[in-house]
Order: C-alpha cells, then structure tokens, then sequence
C-alpha cells in the first residue's frame, strides 16, 4: 500500500471504549443493579444505537447522535427491567467520557511523531465527540474531529465519508480509514478510502460488496501498516 498522509479514525468502538460505560456504572455507586446485566446492557444498547441510526436514515428521519443514544439506552434499560432515572443519567455522563482502548495513546503519539494528519469522523455530535476527547486528553493528536451532522446523515452513506475530503481537502485516495465496526469498512472502502479493519473480537468478515485492504486485532499494530 503507498504512503498514506491522512488517517482517518472512527471514533466509538474504535479508539473509545464503548461498553465502559456500562461496565463503569455497575461499579458505581447507584450502579448496584448492573452488576449481574451490564454486559447485557452494553450489547443491546450499542446494538440499539447503530439500528437506530441506520432506521433513521432509511426513514428520512434524522436525529442526532445523542437523540439516538439516549433512545436506544431507554430501550436497553426497558429490556432488562431496570427503570431507575438515576442509573440512566449515570450511564449517559459516563458515554460522555468513554475510556480509550489501552493501546491508543501510545499509537496515536507513534503517528504523529511521523508528521501524519490524524482525525476522527463519528456519528458522534460535535459536543459528544469534544467531551469524549478532552475527557481522553487526546484533543491535541486530532487534527479535525468530523461529525455527520455536518452531513445531516449516518454513516455509511457516501455522504458522510465525503466529510472527510471536503473538511480536510484531500483527494480519498489519501485517506486511509480506520474502524472496529464492520460495517463502516465497507462503506469506506465502498466510497474509495483504504481501510484497515480493528476486529478486536475475532469476528467473521461481513458479507458485504467491499472489505478492508488490512485486518488487525488491535490498535497496536496499526503503525506498522501507516
């Protein structure tokens, strides 16, 4: 593969930690009753929240990342029983400030000290994605954080990539993309990114058109492709 300048990370599941919250929580106090559900909870409610985005999408009937967020933990919570108010906001203020996965900060120096242009493109908002950097300390490795809303769609629609040569003016072949979800390999590597695919889970490859130039089970191993 040729030098790539530019590498693009998804954000949620990718460099943040999405079940944390929920794993945090039941560690918490107020959090006593995830103890035996939270990773039950983590799995329904990140699945709720990428259905939920691409629903919407479908149906013309775009809301926000935290919209969609909020709804899908309110799904999750239903689902398992547990109606507690103080429980639900503890889990929304702790997705605010997601922990990285423990390889990120070393890999993320490692790539700048190449003088590499480094950003995020989420279906995270604006405000969500600045919480989750700051809170991360990684804001100064990030060159541009881009959030589909200025697309005013989800991910994986081809609009939401073209964010990424528009906000920071490189042609996509200069782009290599980076994500632990499946899903949004392919339609990066569908609009004409190269991508390199995080299957931190070992899962099987998703039977869709387009897969990912390199598959890496951590993040780790990511400079050695860059």
């Amino acid at each position: 593969m040729p030098h790539r300048k530019t590498v693009v990370f998804d954000a949620y599941g990718t460099l943040f930690d999405v079940a944390a919250s929920a794993r945090l929580a039941a560690a918490q106090p107020g959090g006593e009753a995830l103890a035996d559900h939270w990773p039950a909870l983590a799995e329904i409610w990140r699945r709720k929240q990428l259905e939920y985005s691409w629903l919407r999408t479908l149906m013309q009937a775009h809301a926000d990342f935290a919209e969609v967020t909020a709804d899908a933990l309110d799904y999750a919570l239903e689902a398992l029983g547990l109606h507690d108010r103080t429980l639900r906001a503890l889990l929304l203020a702790l997705h605010d400030r997601l922990p990285l996965y423990p390889e990120v900060p070393q890999m993320l120096a490692t790539l700048k000290s190449r003088d590499l242009r480094l950003a995020i493109l989420s279906n995270g908002t604006p405000g969500m994605l600045a919480s989750a950097m700051a809170s991360a300390q990684i804001t100064d490795a990030i060159e541009m954080a881009i959030s589909i809303e200025d697309a005013g769609i989800y991910k994986p629609a081809a609009a939401a990539y073209a964010l990424v040569e528009a906000r920071l003016g490189v042609a996509r072949d200069r782009v290599l993309f980076v994500s632990a979800n499946g899903w949004d390999v392919a339609g990066a590597s569908r609009y004409g990114f190269a991508t390199v695919w995080v299957n931190r889970a070992g899962l099987p490859m998703d039977r869709l058109p387009h897969g990912p130039n390199h598959i890496i089970p951590d993040l780790a191993r990511l400079p050695v492709i860059v």
